[in-house]
């Protein structure tokens, strides 16, 4: 394995990924909590899948697009996770140059998948709370199927380009990439070709495509903000605001370190580069781990499941132990 800045190839069979570049020694215990959050993760996100599963009671659009969701979050997380663990605890840095574009492809397609998920569950809220009179004959199951499978097609269509894109260009510069996994635009800086086909596809669905679903969740919590403001009494309004502080909080926690890291990584150029890497791995991972823990502490029906399935265990468990006994 060759860690040289420049090699003569013309396209290379193998990437070379640095992990957190100036904080090698410290790899092992970097990762210490990335791994925890990713355990969180997987952990929290089955839980809320199996609850809405398991429950009848949960099967309506607000929890089929949380299964969505859970679904975007345990594929981006992964699609990442153990190769920078591997990095991390193994120095296992080359990554094969399809299995490079294929991972940055599943990065962006679910994280424009989970960004669709979110306009998706504003619908949901906009409708419920807005005409709530009229929310099970608008968004019907066929409607949510429907809704769902646009999610799907759209982020798969717009990122379905970036690794077509970056397997036309010549690669004789270097095949190292200063971070623990691959994304789009840290390929394209490898390339010594005019990429700016691919940096203004980039900044297309950067802006164009998640910078919409910002406006629409925008538009969405206004008018239902609206709505329930004009509520009668204050209980009304708590009641009714408490239907959609979690989605409020999963968007918040999804968009804001975004931007952050956005703003940091084109604006800030005098950052060390170990800084914005962290930032961009902790910004990918945030919102997979704290996803589920903010449903499951802020939905009623998904704690009060929880709830019961951990007493059925203990009261399961404890009728055993008296029939032993």
């Amino acid at each position: 394995m060759s860690d040289s800045n420049t090699t003569d190839f013309t396209n290379p069979s193998t990437f070379i990924l640095m992990g957190i570049p100036g904080l090698e020694a410290a790899h092992v215990w970097i990762s210490i909590p990335f791994c925890a959050m990713y355990v969180i993760a997987i952990l929290g996100n089955f839980t809320i899948l199996f609850i809405v599963k398991t429950e009848p009671s949960l099967h309506e659009p607000m929890y089929y697009f949380l299964c969505l969701l859970a679904v975007s979050d345990l594929v981006l997380s992964t699609s990442i996770l153990p190769k920078m663990l591997s990095i991390f605890w193994f120095n296992s840095r080359e990554i094969d140059f399809s299995a490079c574009l294929i991972q940055l492809y599943f990065l962006h397609c679910f994280s424009v998948m989970e960004s669709g998920t979110f306009v998706a569950m504003a619908l949901d809220r906009y409708v419920a709370i807005c005409h709530p009179l009229r929310h099970s004959t608008i968004l019907t199951n066929p409607v949510v199927t429907k809704i769902a499978l646009i999610v799907v097609l759209r982020s798969d269509i717009f990122i379905l380009p970036y690794p077509f894109l970056l397997r036309q260009w010549p690669y004789c510069r270097t095949n190292i990439i200063p971070q623990p996994y691959c994304a789009h635009i840290a390929v394209a800086k490898l390339a010594c070709a005019n990429t700016h086909v691919s940096s203004y596809y980039g900044l297309f669905v950067q802006f164009c495509v998640m910078g919409l679903d910002v406006i629409f969740i925008v538009i969405s919590y206004t008018l239902v903000l609206r709505t329930i403001f004009s509520l009668p009494t204050k209980d009304a309004r708590l009641k009714t605001f408490g239907t959609c502080i979690s989605h409020l909080c999963a968007t918040l926690v999804f968009y804001i370190p975004g931007l952050f890291f956005s703003l940091t990584y084109r604006f800030y150029q005098h950052v060390p580069l170990h800084f914005h890497v962290l930032i961009a791995n902790v910004y990918l991972l945030m919102s997979p781990m704290l996803n589920p823990i903010i449903y499951g502490v802020r939905t009623k029906q998904i704690r009060d499941r929880l709830l019961r399935l951990f007493t059925h265990n203990r009261t399961s468990q404890g009728s055993l132990h008296t029939l032993n006994s």
